[in-house]
Parts: structure tokens; sequence; C-alpha cells
């Protein structure tokens, strides 16, 4: 299926511009419109009844009265079509319904065992997304198509997974998912890399809030970031997501554990992996713990296990969080040294559900960022929470319709 059947929806490029002001805001009157678009008043009263009669907008009522005639309101139409948003991590993936207001009409998710291969999960995504449409009742016509955000590096041109490390299963190499997906499903797909699809997500549900510089930083089994710019994503001249992780942050510091890697990453100090293998060594070197009486083999011991301590408030998780916290929140100074952000998102793992992360990683980056405290910068664990990455992929689809 062909993405130009996407942006061809609103032939006309005033549309799209009308469109999208529309989109950005609940509800916004005629003369609103005018404001902001600087067109003649007949231009945009035919644009609007056009969209109107494609069934892209509504009249929502009646706005408060001036003096003269009270306006109508118009609003983007939420059932105008459907897309499905797919997230594919290392640990899950992710299947959701949403509308053109991201509201979720269903959702499905996999766990990423060793049996996930790509030929079994694109099995299980296209039997799951036909009972999604049976189940609430919609036509595929009804469909825009399905985003996907990816563990990275992806080529989103050709619609590829590249060479993602850590999967449990074998043969997530060059996997041309879009493809696949299409065929399978009889939709245009569209393929970009988590943490881009996740920042998406969270910049569209924060749209009225005018954020132009927004950083998103994903803390898990590796460190993923993007950013957004006065709207516009950035790109840089390969699939920079995994990028982060490779930071320095001490030169003779710890061997990173692919050959590949940078000695002192900051990924080898704040990931995962690190809170895992640092419980670990303290298990084996015998120190006093909860985690000694929640497993028997120190190799057999998860992050879980190190989250269920932390309930407990186990002296010695506190301070291997706290410690990888410090250095994940020095990551951070160095990318608001660099970017200047006006707001960072924090997901992931490491972020969800653990509160002493977040604020001892904050409170860090805060105390080390040049122009403090000039420079003030919001964190946020983001509105939309382990949604994120799939609502993104959606998002990214119905941005189609007004692309250029």
């Amino acid at each position: 299926m062909d993405l130009a059947t996407l942006t061809e929806r609103i032939p006309n490029r005033k549309a799209k511009e009308i469109y999208e002001l529309i989109c950005r805001q609940t509800t916004v009157s005629k003369t609103e419109l005018l404001e902001q678009s600087g067109m003649t008043v007949s231009t945009l009263t035919r644009l609007l009844d056009e969209l109107t009669g494609q069934g892209l907008i509504l009249e929502s009522g009646f706005g408060a009265s001036t003096g003269g005639r009270r306006p109508i309101l118009y609003e983007k139409n939420p059932h105008y079509a459907y897309i499905f948003g797919l997230e594919i991590s290392r640990t899950r993936s992710k299947l959701v319904l949403v509308d053109l207001e991201m509201n979720m009409k269903d959702a499905r998710h996999w766990l990423m065992t060793a049996d996930m291969t790509p030929d079994a999960l694109i099995r299980q995504i296209a039997e799951e997304a036909e009972h999604m449409l049976a189940a609430n009742g919609l036509d595929k016509s009804m469909m825009l198509g399905i985003g996907i955000g990816a563990v990275g590096p992806v080529d989103r041109l050709s619609g590829a997974i590249l060479e993602p490390s850590y999967f449990p299963a074998q043969g997530w190499r060059n996997v041309e998912i879009c493809r696949m997906l299409s065929e399978r499903l009889g939709l245009p797909a569209m393929l970009d890399n988590g943490a881009n699809t996740a920042i998406l997500g969270e910049s569209w549900a924060q749209r009225a809030k005018s954020f132009k510089h927004l950083l998103y930083v994903h803390a898990g089994i590796g460190i993923r970031s993007s950013m957004i710019s006065e709207g516009k994503l950035i790109y840089g001249a390969v699939d920079m997501e995994g990028a982060v992780g490779q930071m320095i942050i001490q030169t003779d510091g710890i061997v990173h554990r692919d050959a590949g890697g940078n000695y002192g990453a900051l990924e080898s100090y704040a990931s995962l992996y690190a809170i895992e293998k640092a419980a670990r060594s303290a298990l084996k070197q015998g120190r006093s713990t909860l985690l000694a009486h929640a497993i028997d083999d120190p190799e057999q011991l998860t992050y879980n296990h190190v989250l269920e301590a932390l309930k407990k408030n186990d002296p010695l998780v506190v301070e291997i969080l706290t410690e990888a916290a410090t250095y994940f929140g020095i990551g951070l100074a160095n990318l608001l040294n660099i970017l200047h952000p006006e707001k960072v998102i924090l997901g992931g793992p490491l972020i969800a559900g653990n509160e002493l992360f977040f604020q001892t990683a904050t409170q860090v980056a805060i105390r080390k960022t040049y122009y403090y405290p000039a420079y003030q910068v919001v964190f946020s664990k983001g509105q939309l929470g382990e949604e994120a990455l799939a609502i993104g992929a959606a998002v990214m689809v119905m941005n189609q319709l007004v692309k250029q």
C-alpha cells in the first residue's frame, strides 16, 4: 500500500493548513482561524466547507457571543478514520487501535521471548489486528494505516529494522517490517525508531502547551533519545536513537558489554543491565540485602527483584539505584548543556515506577546544568507513559494527512 494515498486525502495545500490548525486545538471558531491563517473570509469558508464535506472536521456548537451572532465552532472528527500503532521493543511489543484523537479503542501486547521471531510476531499482529477490527465494528476502508516504533537502528525510508541488539529471539536483522505488515494487513505502513515515535506521541499530547524544544530520553536495557525542535523531529545522517548510551562518562571506565562500545559509556553505568550487574556483584560479595532472601543464584537476579527490594527500602538497592541515577543525571546534564531543551520527558523501565531514580537523576542534572538558574528546564515522565511509543507511531501516520 502506498503512503501517497494518505497525503492525497486532503489534496489542497491550504486545506491541509486549516486542518492542521484545527487539529492543534480542541475547538476553534472561524474568526480565530482567520487570525491564525491570514486567509480571506471567502477562502476560509470554502476550505471549511470542503473539510466538513469530507468528514474530516465537525461543527461542534457555538462559541460565546461578543455582541453579534454566536460563532460556529469547529473540531477535528475523531471518527473520520482509525490507525494501528505498533511498538516493537526488546522486552515487549504492543499493538493499539486508536481514533484520530488518539483515544485507545483496543490494545494487545506480547512478551518478546526467545520464540518471538519476526515471522511469529508479524503473524500474531496480523491476526490480532483483524480481531480488533471485527470487535470494534470497523472495516479496513476506515483505517489510515499502521505506524511502527521499533528499537533502532532502523531505515525509516525503506521501512526496515536493521541490526538491533539484545533481542531474545533470532532473526531480528534487516527485517523489512513495513513491507511484511503491509502485505499481511493490506494497509500502508510507516516506521521510525521508538524514541522518535515516543516523542511524537508526547508532543501531540502536549500540543496546546507549545513547547518548541522537547527532548525525550528512554532508559531501559539501553539508553535511547530523540528531540523535537520547532515542531520538527531532528534526524542525523544515520539513525541515532541509541547513540546517547555511548556518551563517555569516564574515559578509562567500565568495558562496554559490546565489543564496539565505548569504555566508560553512560549505559554501562545507568541501564537495566548495569543495575542488574551491580546487584549480582553485591550478592556474590555477601553484602547484606533483602535480595539474598529473594533468590538463590545471583546470576538469576533481574531488575524486578531489585524493584521489589526497593519497595521495602533495602539499603543496598537504594545505594545501587542512587549511583546509577547519579550517572544518568550527569548524562542528562551533558545533553542539557548542548541542546538546551525547554522540556525533558523521561521514559522507560528505569523511570516508570521508580521515583528514586527519577528524582535523583533530575536533581543531579539541574545542579550540573550551565546557566542555571537563568536557564530553566521542565522534567516530566510524560502524559502517555508506557503507551507513548505505540501511540506516537499512530501520530506519525496521522501526520501524513497534512504532509505537503
